[in-house]
């Protein structure tokens, strides 16, 4: 039978991850977890194909911490990857700006970051469920 707990052991999610979601069905994991990163990287496992929309959540969760980014590429490849996945950017828009933010980040500011994401994990897994709403997630893997 396939189980959100099946499909976790397949594809090697982190261990709190899977010890979080194991017994859960994917609407349960859904309305309780509090991690967007988790969310995120179950929705691109299951949904290859929604670029747009992974992005947009993506975007969304990246902008929460717009506030700490101290180079205005950075802020650019957030303003676009938006505007991608609400289909107004195009995927070499996309590129261009994504390979330009990674050239702006360094060490200190991907400290400060990752400083943030542990404290806005509720709040970006808010944001993964507005953008990743259960109706649009592929299903027939569980």
């Amino acid at each position: 039978m396939k189980t959100l707990k099946t499909f976790l052991e397949k594809h090697n999610a982190c261990l709190n991850s899977f010890e979080f979601a194991k017994d859960l069905t994917l609407e349960q994991f859904l309305a309780t977890c509090e991690r967007g990163d988790w969310i995120l990287w179950l929705f691109a496992k299951t949904n290859p194909e929604s670029l747009r929309e992974l992005t947009q959540a993506k975007a969304h969760c990246a902008n929460t911490v717009r506030h700490l980014m101290t180079d205005e590429r950075s802020v650019k490849a957030v303003d676009v990857a938006i505007t991608f996945g609400e289909g107004r950017a195009t995927g070499e828009e996309l590129n261009v700006v994504a390979a330009d933010a990674v050239d702006a980040v360094d060490a200190a500011s991907y400290a400060a970051y990752a400083t943030a994401e542990k404290q806005n994990q509720k709040q970006t897994a808010d944001i993964c469920r507005k953008f990743l709403p259960i109706e649009i997630w592929d299903q027939s893997q569980f």
